[in-house]
């Protein structure tokens, strides 16, 4: 008596690639989203500083081509800056500050936030850039 030939498992890769494909998606969106401070147009740099403190995360300060002021994603008005800063950096002394520009903001505008931020004591301030692109020369 032959025996009956037992059924196979066949492993339908489909939803799995469906699902997979809507992570990709989703991260895709998700992830430009989750970037710190406001989007400005950086200046380029030709050595950047390579070195980060995981543990005392920067804070950030954006200033936009206009003059508005971010402090993280939250847009802050000049009078409270100061006293913002001085709090962020009671919760969280260690942590250094980061001056995110747009290369078209006031350049005078820079120099002050510069001067308040070095102020409140951090015990750095750093003025974030892009890349250098071709364009944009330098030597």
């Amino acid at each position: 008596m032959r025996r009956p030939e037992r059924a196979r498992p066949d492993i339908n890769v489909t939803p799995l690639v469906d699902v997979v494909l809507v992570l990709l998606i989703i991260f895709m969106v998700i992830i430009p989203q989750m970037q710190a401070g406001a989007n400005v147009n950086l200046p380029g740099a030709q050595h950047p500083d390579q070195k980060n403190d995981v543990k005392n995360m920067p804070i950030t300060l954006s200033v936009t081509s206009t003059g508005s002021l971010f402090l993280e994603k939250r847009p802050v008005n000049r009078a409270e800056l100061v006293a913002l800063l001085k709090e962020g950096h009671t919760r969280s002394p260690n942590s250094r500050l980061i001056l995110k520009g747009d290369k078209t903001a006031p350049y005078g505008l820079m120099r002050e936030l510069f001067g308040e931020a070095q102020s409140v004591g951090f015990p750095g301030v750093s003025l974030q850039v892009g890349d250098l692109r071709p364009d944009e020369g330098g030597t």
